[in-house]
């Protein structure tokens, strides 16, 4: 896992929750917090945090990641600016974390495993995209996704009818845009 999740995660949990909490959650698991964002880590650092920080704060572990990934998304924005400009929306933007995001990624990053993603259907209200990786972080893409779309200004629905960790080969996201509130001018 590279560093930078790390780092992402950190300032999440101390803008929600405070920096007591975070030194909290390094004592429970006995990590110091020391990541670059460019280093890589294990797995098993990642998933201790998630742990100790749903016990703590009395969140289940799949929702605790998705309000990560969600509540990560507009620093990851901010940062990378350039990977949003020239959406329209989300149904714009999804199909481009293959081709263009996590290509970037493994060019920085030769070594990082970033999931594959496989465009089922897609048009302008509905996006199906199966999901795939070793980790099994669904919830952290679905997070992702609720956080783009609050930058396009969408309202969407996630389903998922297929899920890796009820056993399923594969993860399907099924992402309905139900309104936008982007208006001309905007």
């Amino acid at each position: 896992m590279k560093g930078v999740i790390f780092n992402l995660l950190e300032h999440v949990v101390t803008e929600a929750h405070g920096s007591d909490t975070w030194e909290t959650l390094l004592d429970d698991t006995g990590l110091d917090g020391a990541w670059t964002s460019v280093g890589s880590y294990p797995d098993e650092d990642l998933l201790a945090l998630v742990a100790a920080a749903s016990a703590r704060l009395d969140i289940p572990a799949n929702d605790l990641v998705r309000w990560f990934g969600k509540s990560a998304l507009p620093l990851l924005a901010d940062r990378y600016a350039e990977f949003f400009e020239g959406h329209a929306g989300l149904a714009s933007f999804l199909p481009t974390l293959n081709d263009v995001i996590h290509a970037e990624v493994r060019k920085l990053y030769p070594e990082a495993i970033v999931p594959t993603f496989a465009f089922v259907e897609a048009n302008d209200t509905h996006v199906v995209m199966a999901y795939d990786s070793p980790r099994k972080m669904c919830a952290l893409a679905e997070g992702f996704i609720e956080g783009a779309a609050e930058q396009f200004r969408e309202k969407i629905t996630i389903d998922q009818p297929e899920c890796m960790l009820r056993g399923d080969a594969r993860c399907l996201l099924v992402v309905d845009i139900a309104e936008s509130h982007t208006t001309s001018g905007d």
